[in-house]
């Protein structure tokens, strides 16, 4: 016989074998009375699932257990099957017991974390209601006991990580009450406009609007020089103007003042009355800020595949003309077209002086084809014509108005019952319905003009000899389409205005940091 004994040093048992060895097998290499007549394949799942049940452990135990070879013949173990595996009401007891286990440990993390965020809610109700700095000294010193209160185990029994919902500033929209303002006031020959607009992602949001009609240059074309009058009704829109800056609490502002004030020998006296009974500094700009300025606050109606524009502005004392080369932009948009102005040109003809010398209440065809011979007189100046004739003839050219004739057309030729902007900006007009819209107001009389809801009173006597300047435009060079834009100046002194600020440039990178930093934290 061969004596066999365990030795057990606290690690995994070694079976030691001396003497020899007879024919008979140890207790667990014989085969149990149930194997008999069994397949070897029966054999061997038997064989694996009693591994199996070697490698439980015992869980009605509370101490260290160590893995012990089970004897299937004692009957101190639990009852098993017919092939020595657990029964299944003892499965489902042990299941049971692994969820309330499972149960107690999450239990226990959320009340940590709610004492947690009870405690910081504490202090921080403390900190807004005034509390004195002793009584903030407690709650300071349970501060580390909260941090690592919040770190409470998983459903796995890991320690996770505490979500971080502070240390980090949300990004702030653009369009809120804590971005800037900014604001550009035109005064012009014949209207006051201002806009009040807080820059957006991709723009600007218009928050307040004001225009009056003035006529600040009536008689400037003869007298060479502002009526009292008319400088009365200019200081009262400015004095409205002001008030407008000041309750809204405006940022940035820039505020200019056009042709009047450049032609009329008592314009830079006006300009100083104007700082001493409103505060508002005037700037006097020349013709090819304004000519810049428009080609920035219509840049964003240009036709994305055109390579070419023809944009003109036709206002109260001066009329306008950009040629924007566009065959080589190379997908430039917005704003930064306006370093793609090929060549530019200012007429000092507009609606009011030319209203003036040729009259606008009963503008007969005569009339009417003298006012467009004095806009096209000043035309041939344009040095640069044949090449944007040539330009023209590869058809991927248009016109872009921005004034108050192209916006009147628009409304007719849409049949608005009441002017709405929405509708008329951008509006695509091609060059037969121009031509059908400029007869059919020039056979207008003027009582029908001020009873139309898109001229009005204010109109009626000067969008004749706007359509005059325009009628010159379209015979010295012929566009098939012609874009309204009901916008213009104000706009581009915004967009640059906040161009030169760099809110645009900070939002991009800002979003592009912010992006980085949401990606680290996942």
């Amino acid at each position: 016989m061969a004596a066999a004994s365990v030795e057990g040093t606290g690690q995994s048992p070694t079976l030691v074998v001396s003497g020899s060895i007879s024919t008979s097998h140890s207790k667990q290499a014989q085969p149990s009375p149930d194997e008999e007549g069994l397949s070897s394949t029966q054999k061997r799942r038997r064989k694996r699932r009693r591994g199996r049940a070697k490698n439980q452990p015992e869980l009605a135990t509370g101490t260290h257990h160590q893995q012990r070879t089970p004897d299937l013949n004692s009957s101190s173990q639990p009852q098993t099957g017919g092939e020595g595996i657990t029964s299944p009401k003892g499965k489902k007891a042990a299941r049971r017991r692994g969820r309330k286990r499972w149960q107690a440990r999450n239990t226990q993390g959320v009340e940590q974390r709610t004492t947690g965020a009870d405690q910081s809610g504490d202090l921080a109700s403390q900190r807004f209601s005034g509390s004195s700095e002793k009584s903030l000294k407690p709650q300071s010193k349970q501060r580390p006991e909260t941090k690592s209160d919040n770190r409470g185990p998983s459903a796995t029994g890991e320690v996770q990580r505490p979500k971080r919902t502070q240390g980090f500033r949300q990004k702030t929209p653009y369009g809120q009450n804590n971005s800037p303002l900014y604001a550009a006031l035109d005064l012009g020959t014949n209207n006051c406009r201002l806009l009040i607009a807080r820059p957006e992602e991709r723009g600007f949001r218009v928050v307040d609007a004001y225009s009056r009609i003035v006529r600040l240059g009536e008689g400037v074309d003869s007298q060479k020089r502002l009526s009292d009058a008319a400088m009365d009704r200019a200081i009262e829109a400015l004095a409205n103007c002001h008030r407008k800056l000041s309750d809204r609490g405006v940022a940035r502002s820039r505020l200019i003042a056009t042709e009047a004030c450049r032609a009329a020998e008592n314009g830079s006296e006006f300009i100083d009355r104007v700082k001493t009974e409103t505060g508002l500094a005037l700037e006097v700009v020349n013709r090819e800020t304004e000519a810049r300025l428009a080609v920035a606050g219509c840049a964003s109606l240009v036709d994305h595949e055109a390579d070419g524009v023809i944009l003109f502005d036709i206002g109260g004392g001066s009329s306008e003309i950009v040629w924007l080369d566009l065959r080589n932009r190379c997908g430039a948009r917005g704003y930064a077209l306006t370093r793609f102005i090929r060549s530019w040109i200012s007429l000092p003809v507009g609606v009011v002086n030319l209203a003036e010398r040729h009259g606008g209440v009963h503008v007969t065809p005569d009339i009417f084809e003298a006012m467009v011979e004095d806009a096209a007189d000043h035309l041939a100046a344009f040095s640069l014509a044949n090449n944007l004739t040539e330009a023209i003839a590869s058809g991927r050219v248009h016109m872009l108005g921005t004034s108050g004739t192209v916006t009147t057309l628009a409304g007719v030729h849409l049949g608005l019952k009441r002017y709405d902007r929405r509708r008329v900006d951008g509006t695509w007009l091609d060059d037969s319905d121009v031509s059908r819209m400029i007869d059919e107001l020039r056979d207008m009389p003027y009582e029908a003009r001020m009873e139309n809801p898109c001229i009005g009173a204010d109109r009626a006597d000067l969008v004749l000899a706007g359509c005059a300047i325009l009628e010159a435009i379209r015979r010295r060079w012929t566009c098939p389409r012609l874009r309204v834009a009901d916008r213009g100046l104000r706009e581009g002194i915004l967009t640059e205005l906040m161009a030169a600020d760099g809110v645009w440039a900070r939002r991009r990178s800002r979003s592009r940091f912010d992006r980085g930093r949401q990606g680290n934290r996942v």
